[in-house]
């Protein structure tokens, strides 16, 4: 497993490393019953904290990505497909909401929001 972690990002490290497994789990590149790198080794490769990895992977359990057996490690859970694109979806919502928050706060109407969107969704490259 490939994981960039970028300190200089506003997002928190855990999160950073949340989103790359969910991604991994969601386009399969992550199988069902397979072991995450134990905290340890994970925080020794990453050169982050043993503490920010054991965050992660606790959220990711409490959103049913993973499941940790205690003295044994951290699996890949049976995920539902659904559920799985239903988490994409949720964080593409989110990241709306928080582009039409910085649109407005800088005095947009709805309707150049809107062209803005229709502009984006235009562009083939996009």
């Amino acid at each position: 497993m490939h994981i960039i972690i970028n300190n200089s990002s506003m997002v928190p490290v855990y999160e950073q490393l949340m989103a790359q497994i969910k991604q991994e789990i969601i386009q399969g590149g992550l199988a069902e019953g397979e072991a995450l790198p134990s905290v340890r080794s994970f925080s020794n490769e990453l050169k982050i904290s043993a503490l920010t990895i054991k965050k992660a992977y606790d959220k990711l359990e409490e959103e049913g990505f993973v499941i940790t057996v205690h003295g044994k490690g951290t699996y890949v859970a049976a995920t539902d497909r659904q559920l799985a694109i239903e988490a994409r979806r949720k964080a593409v919502e989110e990241d709306f909401s928080t582009a039409v928050s910085k649109a407005r706060a800088v005095g947009l109407k709805e309707d150049e929001i809107r062209e803005i969107l229709e502009i984006i969704l235009a562009d083939p490259e996009s």
